[in-house]
C-alpha cells in the first residue's frame, strides 16, 4: 500500500494577521489582539512576530505583556473576520483536494494522494498554496507535509513562519525523535509530565516505551501516543462536505458524594458546560436551547429544558441557562447524585441570527445593549484562547477556577 500524501496547513499569527490588514502600519511593531486592553485581567489572544521577540505570549494578561514590552500595541478581536478568512482559506485548499479537514479556524488537514498527477510533489502542492494565500488574501500560513495527519500537524509547528516542512519515512526518526516529549501532539503538559517522571524525556523514547507500562500509566491513551510517536497514525481526512448532523451535545457525571448546596451545583455546572460548550465550538455549532438531567440518590431521574433567544456556544452561558433551569424545579438542599447538561436545538454558529418581535436578547424590540454584547465577546474571546491551548497543551493547561481542587469527581 502506498503512503497517503497529507498536508497540514496553519495559519500563521491568524487573529492578529486579518487584523493587521486594515492596520498596515502596525505590522512591524509589537502588535497583540486581546479582549480588554484596559482592564487588568484582560488576556493576550494573539500575537505577530515582533510581539513574540518580546516574549509575549498567548493567554497570559495584557499587564503583564506590557511589563514585557510597554510599546505594545493592542488590537480588539473580531470573529468574524475570522471566520470570513477561514471560508476563503478553505475555499483555495478545495481547488486542490475535496478532502480538506478543518482542525480549527485557521488549521485545517489536506490530503492531496489523489491530486499529485495534477499539482506535483506534496511539498510542491504545499509551496503553491502557501503563495496563493499570501498574494490573494495577504496572509501567511505553515505546511508540513507527510504520509499521516499527526506528523504532517507536527511538521507545520516545525518551522514558523511562513515555511514547508517535509516530514518522511526517511527523516522522521532525525527530525522528531530527538525533540523533548512534550511537542508531540497530544501530550499536553500534564501527560509529559507523567512520561518524565518514568523517564520518557524524548519522542523518541515514547515511540519505543513499553506498551502494557503506558498503559497502566496512561490509559487506553498510552499505546495510542505510542502509535502516534512511531509514525503509525492511520485516521483518514474527512471530506470538507462531510458534517455528520449532530443533535445534541451533552456531557454528564455521577458525583463522588451527593451535591447539597448551590455552590456544589455551580461547580459540577462549570466543568460539564465547559466541555459542552467546546464540543459546540469543536463542531462549529450554538445551541437554541439547554436541557439538564438530575438524578437523585434514590435514583429517580427528572429532566427539565429551556429555550434561549440567543443561540450560544459560551460556557458561561449555557451555565447561566442550566443553573436557571435547576433552580426553577429542584428544591435547595435536596440531594444531588447525578446531572447532565445538553446543548440542544443546534445550528451552525454562523447562520443568521432568527429575530423576534416579542423577546428581548438579540431581538427586534428590546434588543440586546452594546454592553451585553460587548461582555459576551469577551466572554467569547477568553473561551476561544482556551480552545487553543487546550488544543496544544491538553484540557488540563488550562481551567475554570470554580472546578480546580474540586471533591465531587470532575476531571481536571
Amino acid at each position: 500500500m502506498k503512503d497517503r500524501t497529507i498536508l497540514h496547513c496553519d495559519m500563521n499569527s491568524f487573529y492578529c494577521s486579518v487584523e493587521l490588514l486594515e492596520h498596515p502600519e502596525l505590522r512591524d511593531k509589537p502588535t497583540a489582539v486581546c479582549g480588554d486592553p484596559e482592564g487588568r485581567h484582560g488576556i493576550i489572544l494573539a500575537k505577530n512576530e515582533a510581539a513574540k521577540k518580546y516574549g509575549i505570549k498567548t493567554a497570559e494578561t495584557v499587564w503583564q505583556a506590557k511589563r514585557k514590552c510597554p510599546d505594545l500595541n493592542f488590537l480588539p478581536p473580531h470573529h468574524d473576520k475570522y471566520h470570513h478568512y477561514y471560508q476563503l482559506i478553505n475555499a483555495i485548499y478545495q481547488q486542490y483536494t475535496d478532502l480538506v479537514e478543518p482542525f480549527s479556524v485557521d488549521e485545517s488537514w489536506l490530503d492531496v494522494t489523489g491530486s499529485r498527477r495534477l499539482f506535483g510533489s506534496g511539498v510542491e502542492i504545499a509551496d503553491e498554496i502557501r503563495a496563493r494565500v499570501k498574494r490573494e488574501l495577504g496572509l501567511t500560513l505553515s505546511a508540513g507535509v507527510s504520509f499521516n495527519k499527526i506528523f504532517a500537524k507536527m511538521g507545520s509547528e516545525y518551522k514558523k513562519p511562513d515555511a514547508t516542512t517535509l516530514i518522511s519515512r526517511e527523516n522522521y526518526r532525525d527530525l522528531l525523535w530527538p525533540l523533548p516529549v512534550g511537542e508531540m501532539f497530544f501530550v499536553g503538559f500534564a501527560t509529559a509530565e507523567k512520561l518524565k517522571g518514568v523517564g520518557i524525556k524524548t519522542i523518541g523514547e515514547l515511540a519505543n516505551a513499553d506498551r502494557a507500562s503506558l498503559q497502566k500509566l496512561l490509559g487506553k491513551q498510552g499505546p495510542v501516543l505510542i502509535d502516534y510517536a512511531a509514525g503509525r497514525d492511520e485516521s483518514p481526512v474527512a471530506l470538507f462536505s462531510q458534517r455528520d448532523q449532530i443533535k445534541s451535545v451533552g456531557n454528564g457525571i455521577t458525583f463522588r458524594r451527593d451535591l447539597t448546596s448551590e455552590s456544589d451545583i455551580l461547580t459540577a455546572l462549570t466543568g460539564l458546560s465547559d466541555t459542552v460548550a467546546g464540543r459546540l465550538r469543536k463542531h462549529q455549532l450554538k445551541c437554541g436551547g439547554v436541557k439538564v438531567d438530575i438524578r437523585d440518590p434514590q435514583f429517580n431521574d427528572v429532566s427539565r429544558q429551556r429555550q434561549i433567544e440567543v443561540p450560544t456556544n459560551l460556557a458561561t452561558e449555557i451555565k447561566q441557562e442550566a443553573l436557571a433551569i435547576i433552580r426553577s424545579f429542584w428544591p435547595a438542599g435536596k440531594p444531588i447524585r447525578q446531572i447532565t447538561v445538553t446543548a440542544i436545538n443546534l445550528c451552525g454558529e454562523n447562520d443568521d441570527e432568527q429575530l423576534s418581535f416579542f423577546g428581548t436578547g438579540g431581538t427586534l424590540l428590546g434588543g440586546a445593549g452594546a454592553g451585553e454584547k460587548q461582555e459576551s465577546a469577551s466572554r467569547e474571546s477568553v473561551e476561544r484562547t482556551m480552545d487553543e491551548i487546550r488544543a496544544k497543551f491538553g484540557k488540563s493547561a488550562i481551567q475554570f477556577g470554580q472546578v480546580i481542587d474540586n471533591d465531587i469527581g470532575l476531571d481536571v
